[in-house]
């Protein structure tokens, strides 16, 4: 392993020291002509991909939605007719799926694991459930593969820009290998063993969606006050009040009532019941965790099923409206 150091970019250069919150910058992992598969070809997927085909890389892509996959060719990504088929081909292969259970299912898929060559690394890319991870790491080690949870924080945008910040769990040169070919996509952080990446990334969204409600409810309240609402976010901005929730969610697509971060409110409520459950398995204090959940559960089913988890502002402000 060559000497830690920065590229000036504040990435670390790829072969540099890989410990637990070290980032990791991109290099060649796999050859040229190697190809990447990649399934789930959905609203973080398509982005995803199509940035590491631009980034020169081979990218073979499945999808169970038909017009998915059409989607996925214009961008440069071969679409695969099946898992195996996908599977054959790939000497990495990603998952950017919607639950544990839609990754359970292809992590099952016997075809799939039949056509992969001993060694490869899998890197499940979705939000799933960091217990859950940890048993698909041992089957697939049982299978003679490798795996790294690798979620991401970003959106829709960061997808597209490449900046996604990468929370990756796993070994060392696992995590190392699966930066080298993933590095395009934004910034890897090594967060610690199989299920670490999973673990920080539900709770990273347990802290963004308990920020936005409070912050909601701050905001209404003053409106009703009478505040300004950006004389507000100023203020709140250059105090001890400021997240992320007040330095952009409110100002970008709440104000402008545009309502479009790219994030839905049902991953967002999926993501906070991974991180309390989490909580409750390892024997930690949830009390406010929960009741946020509760309240974003509420939210879900009042507002329409394809809602932005921005929205739960509008649902508080029109929650104001019928209380008077």
């Amino acid at each position: 392993m060559t000497s830690s150091g920065s590229d000036g970019s504040g990435v670390a250069r790829a072969g540099a020291a890989t410990g637990a919150g070290a980032t990791i910058g991109a290099g060649a992992a796999i050859g040229a002509g190697a190809a990447i598969g990649f399934v789930g070809l959905g609203r973080m997927g398509l982005p995803m991909a199509g940035r590491l085909v631009t980034a020169g890389r081979r990218v073979v892509g499945y999808d169970v939605v038909p017009d998915a996959v059409e989607r996925a060719g214009q961008h440069g990504i071969v679409p695969a007719p099946d898992l195996a088929s996908l599977a054959g081909e790939a000497s990495l292969l990603v998952l950017m799926l919607p639950s544990s259970a839609v990754v359970d299912a292809v992590l099952g898929d016997e075809a799939l694991l039949g056509a992969l060559r001993a060694g490869t690394l899998v890197v499940d890319m979705s939000s799933s459930e960091p217990l859950r991870t940890r048993e698909h790491a041992g089957r697939l080690t049982g299978r003679g593969l490798r795996m790294v949870d690798a979620p991401v924080s970003g959106g829709v945008s960061g997808a597209e820009k490449g900046t996604l910040t990468i929370m990756a769990g796993g070994s060392e040169a696992d995590v190392a290998e699966a930066a080298a070919a993933l590095g395009s996509l934004g910034t890897v952080v090594r967060a610690g063993g199989v299920g670490a990446g999973h673990a920080v990334k539900a709770l990273n969204n347990l802290l963004s969606a308990t920020h936005l409600w409070i912050t909601s409810e701050a905001m209404v309240a003053g409106e009703r006050f009478g505040l300004d609402p950006d004389v507000m976010l100023a203020i709140f901005n250059r105090s001890s009040g400021r997240s992320g929730s007040t330095e952009n969610k409110w100002p970008n697509f709440i104000r402008s009532r545009s309502f479009a971060s790219g994030f839905a409110l049902a991953l967002m409520v999926k993501d906070v019941g991974i991180a309390v459950q989490l909580a409750e398995q390892v024997g930690a204090p949830s009390a406010l965790g929960s009741g946020a959940l509760e309240l974003w559960e509420e939210a879900a089913r009042e507002l329409a099923p394809d809602a932005d988890h921005t929205e739960v502002a509008r649902f508080l402000q029109g929650a104001a409206r019928a209380a008077q």
